[in-house]
């Protein structure tokens, strides 16, 4: 039984409870935080983080890969790329983050605990850590009785370029100290509570909100959000209080790989960038800022950047709602750097704390439009007048309009916000406007998501808080959500076909005047769009894009997400194996969408060699029948395969976690159009495997290479790990032929499962856990923390164990005591292995790290099993790493690992979102599956014979590389006399 909730966790705050259920609410209020929240005090200092370092040990074991990984950045350095893993390149890696702002796939802004805008991806793969200083919230307060307060509502003065303290942003009042202020989140919102600062009888809130919303296919992708501010005063005397949202154009410097990952060319060792805008493009003016037209009493300001270097276009647009009691003025230009005699950031701060709003401005030096070797920014004001003891809200809003995504093999896709709000980066101002309108219906729905969750008292309160904040990476991991339509692409990409453009509309008009209503400029893109189109539907069809599967469903885009910040390679399949638990229960269209692009290249077949960076040796990138380790980095779902560490078509778990997926997601969704439309590519991935059962005894083996997603753990012969991955996976391929109603392949499968199945438990099974591999070495004797694998997901399914239930649970107290409290009394998750004498396995280095999506992954396959306490004493271990105040800094940044020296490797991963796993071995998800009746035992399935014929056309060819010339010359001489 799961301990109700006392006392906090630490770090996690335990607020006042709302007055009433939130299902009989009509309204939120914007001053109340909900009954659970992770807190963080703004006083706490930030601190950098320690990053991975290798043994001597592990140096001398890829000293190899070391050089030829080095050598491979410095090739595609010379090409204008970047690498999918560079351990050389340092980033800002500091703790305090916080909830960062935008929906799903629309780009996404990060904001630290503090307040600052920082971690900017509105370019596919593009990450720059750096915050942008003069974006920022301030409050300026005057009484009646002569009492005057001004700051920026961020802690302390930071540390800012030279030159900005006389007219920039330095001669701002950076006043507030934060001892008495405090952040809260709760993905996807944060509230942020300035307790009696800076005026001692005054209380600010700011809550803030983007539309990430379950279920919800478009709000969830818009970029946008909204901060509302409620303030009290809890005075004797009136208050004039005007809250300040400043946005700017400002630069700093990055090294160019991010550049170069868009595969623009420079020559600078820097670049510098705007809002991660990107491009040479600052200082170089004819960036214009224009003011929005006020509708529903919402003002704003629209901040156009003019690009360079060939990235798309973005408008940013900041706005505020007027109403009865609140006052909106605006300033839609002033001066960021550059020549002085104009209105500068100075100009701007004191106009406001002088007269309390904009509406004084001279507008003769409201210019809204930057020279060469200027930089500009905008602010919007609302004023409002606070009777003692009153509270009044106010709402701003921030959106963006990036509607193209382009990567540098020249293909261009529209996100999804766009079918929505067109591809003009003018729809920043819709955006934002609606957003202020809209965002209390958003935030009921995400009240009555959430609600139930963080009222049931079954679980300990630092769960729910860390179940909901994982999801941060749903946006901020680099993902991107299109329209669903072909890429476009440039003219010079067709080659020499011949076209035209249709641009008659079939209508007519007496009176022969234009619809005021037409966007030519949309009108011809739409027509280039279609022609493109028409003329690439041949490359499309041997690609990763899956819309060709849908039978009749809708069409709601295609979805990436980066594998981690550090690690460039879109929609890795091993690691969604367990992130995509989150995707099935709360946006399971995409995660179908996923499955359909990945079943699609199934089908697949690339024989572009590329060259390994484990050996050296030359690989196909595709094979047919393989599942890809990922959909690719530079031209995603043309050319998947973007790792190179390994050949993954010898992978061993790629095509079960495929199989088990789809299953799964049958299953919880029902639809049968999907599983229909699937089903060969299924087929084809279980055929595909058949090639590494070596000895014909049903079992797949390892190949004493990192064949799996622990890629520098090499597994030899039959392994825990994708040995139950197979047997899980054969189960799976039967019941999933049961659904489609391929009686045949249900046989099939059954009886190779049985058979699987028994070799596993026969080889493995050492009387208390599965052993690591079956090659007889110490290495075989390591404690997996992963081993149970395809027993956790298995159940997940509803399917049957694949291992005796006293023997799962044997191994799984095993694991809970070694792997978890053995390391650090439990308070860092399970660690990957450990020697049945209670020491560490340092033999590799993924061995003595702990994966904090893999800890989740085994604390749902504990309760699962029962384990319930256990499972969440595991859990837990995470949360006190990642998230607690005592912890080590990684909240809303969770890494792929942190090892047995608490140093990080890959901030920002995809796996993390496996916590997701555990709620729904909690929730216990109602399955639509049809019952399978009992199985006749076949000696010979009618479709045994076709089945191996495929499997044999699928096994790929003998590496000739690998051989020894006195080998090949045997050969030669053998066939020869042979034939």
């Amino acid at each position: 039984m799961v301990k109700d909730v006392h006392e906090p966790s630490n770090g996690v705050s335990l607020n006042s409870s709302p007055s009433q259920s939130i299902a009989n609410s009509e309204k939120i209020n914007p001053g109340q935080i909900p009954e659970l929240t992770w807190e963080h005090k703004l006083s706490h200092v930030r601190y950098d983080l320690p990053s991975f370092g290798l043994t001597w040990r592990e140096i001398r074991q890829m000293a190899g890969l070391g050089l030829r990984l080095g050598r491979h950045i410095l090739e595609e350095t010379s090409k204008g790329r970047t690498a999918i893993i560079d351990p050389m390149k340092k980033r800002t890696a500091k703790s305090g983050q916080g909830v960062p702002l935008g929906g799903i796939g629309a780009g996404s802004i990060g904001r630290s605990c503090k307040g600052e805008f920082q971690r900017w991806q509105l370019f596919p793969g593009a990450c720059e850590d750096k915050a942008v200083m003069a974006n920022q919230f301030s409050a300026f307060i005057s009484r009646k009785d002569g009492a005057k307060y001004s700051t920026v509502l961020h802690p302390g003065k930071p540390d800012l370029p030279k030159g900005t303290n006389v007219s920039g942003i330095g001669s701002w009042d950076w006043n507030l100290n934060g001892q008495k202020s405090t952040y809260h989140a709760l993905y996807p919102r944060a509230w942020t509570v300035y307790d009696g600062e800076p005026d001692p009888d005054l209380k600010i809130m700011c809550r803030q909100i983007s539309p990430i919303i379950p279920h919800n296919y478009q709000q969830s992708s818009y970029p946008v959000a909204v901060f509302t501010f409620t303030v009290t005063n809890s005075g004797t005397t009136a208050a004039d209080v005007t809250l300040l949202f400043t946005w700017a154009v400002s630069s700093y410097l990055i090294p160019c790989i991010f550049i170069l990952l868009l595969g623009l060319s420079t020559s600078d060792k820097f670049i510098y960038l705007q809002n991660s805008v990107g491009g040479k493009s600052e200082l170089t003016g004819y960036h214009s800022n224009s003011s929005m037209t006020e509708k529903d009493g919402v003002h704003g300001v629209l901040l156009h950047h003019r690009t360079a270097d060939g990235l798309p276009p973005v408008t940013f647009a900041i706005a505020a709602q007027e109403k009865e009691g609140v006052h909106i003025s605006e300033c839609p230009y002033f001066m960021m750097s550059g020549n002085s005699d104009e209105f500068t950031a100075k100009d701007m701060w004191n106009s406001v704390k002088e007269h309390g709003s904009f509406d004084l401005l001279d507008p003769v030096n409201s210019s809204t439009s930057s020279k060469p070797g200027t930089s500009i920014g905008a602010a919007i004001a609302a004023s409002v007048k606070l009777a003692p003891q009153a509270t009044q809200n106010v709402s701003f809003s921030l959106a963006w309009a990036s509607p193209e995504v382009k990567f540098c093999s020249g293909k261009t896709y529209h996100r999804r916000y766009t079918k929505f709000y067109g591809t003009d980066v003018d729809a920043a101002a819709s955006l934002a406007r609606d957003a202020i309108l809209n965002h209390s219906s958003w935030e009921m729905q995400i009240e009555d998501w959430q609600h139930p969750i963080l009222q049931d008292k079954r679980f300990p309160e630092w769960y729910p808080v860390t179940l909901f904040n994982e999801l941060y990476y749903l946006n901020a991991g680099g993902t991107i959500w299109t329209d669903g339509l072909p890429p476009i692409q440039s003219l010079t990409a067709i080659g020499g076909k011949k076209f035209s453009l249709d641009m008659s509309n079939g209508e007519t008009d007496d009176d022969n005047e234009m619809n005021p209503q037409t966007n030519t400029a949309t009108d011809i893109l739409h027509q280039m769009a279609s022609v493109l189109e028409r003329i690439h539907a041949s490359l499309a069809s041997n690609s990763a894009i899956g819309t060709t599967l849908l039978q009749g469903e809708e069409n709601i885009g295609q979805f990436l997400y980066l594998e981690g910040i550090e690690y460039y390679m879109w929609n890795t399949y091993d690691v969604h194996f367990y992130s995509s638990f989150s995707l099935i229960m709360l946006f399971p269209k995409l995660q179908l969408s996923v499955q359909r692009d990945f079943a699609a290249a199934v089908m697949m077949h690339d024989p572009e060699k590329l060259k390994l960076l484990h050996d050296g040796k030359l690989a196909a990138r595709k094979v047919l029948g393989a599942v890809p380790h990922d959909l690719g980095l530079y031209d995603p779902w043309f050319k998947v395969n973007a790792y190179t560490l390994h050949n993954t078509d010898r992978w061993k778990d790629l095509n079960p976690k495929f199989v088990l997926q789809v299953y799964r997601d049958v299953v919880a969704t029902g639809d049968k159009s999907f599983a229909r439309a699937v089903w060969p590519s299924v087929y084809m991935a279980m055929a595909y495997m058949e090639q590494f059962d070596k000895d014909k005894d049903g079992m797949i083996e390892n190949e004493d290479f990192p064949d799996q997603t622990y890629d520098v753990w090499s597994m030899a012969g039959v392994s825990a790990y994708c040995g139950g991955l197979w047997v899980a996976a054969l189960q799976a391929a039967s019941a999933l032929a049961h659904e489609v109603g391929d009686k045949a392949s249900e046989k099939l499968f059954w009886n190779k499962y049985e058979k699987a199945k028994s070799v596993y438990d026969k080889k493995l099974w050492n009387g208390s856990y599965f052993n690591y591999d079956d090659a007889g070495t110490k290495a075989s004797t390591s404690i997996h923390a992963d081993q149970l694998a395809g027993q956790w997901y298995a159940k997940a399914c509803g399917l049957s164990s694949i291992v005796d239930k006293d023997k799962s649970q044997s191994a799984l107290e095993k694991i809970y005591t070694f792997n978890v409290m053995k390391f650090k009394d439990g308070n860092r998750g399970a660690i990957n292995g450990m020697w049945p004498d209670g020491t560490l396995d340092m033999s590799t280095m993924q061995s003595r790290e702990i994966w904090p999506g893999v800890t989740y992954a085994l604390a749902a396959s504990m309760i699962q099993e029962g384990m319930v306490e256990e499972g969440f004493k595991t859990a837990e271990g995470v949360y006190h790493a990642a998230w607690s105040s005592e912890g080590l800094g990684y909240a809303f940044q969770t890494p792929e690992s942190w090892n047995n020296d608490d140093e990080y490797r890959s901030l920002c991963y995809m796996r993390p979102l496996a916590i997701w796993a555990i709620q729904w071995a909690l929730s216990n998800p109602k399955l639509h599956k049809e019952p399978q009746t009992d199985i006749t035992q076949d000696s010979f399935p009618k479709n045994q014979f076709s089945y191996a014929r495929i499997a044999k056309l699928l096994q790929l060819p003998e590496d000739e590389s690998s051989k020894s010339v006195p080998r090949v010359i045997y050969e030669i001489v053998r066939n020869r006399f042979t034939s």
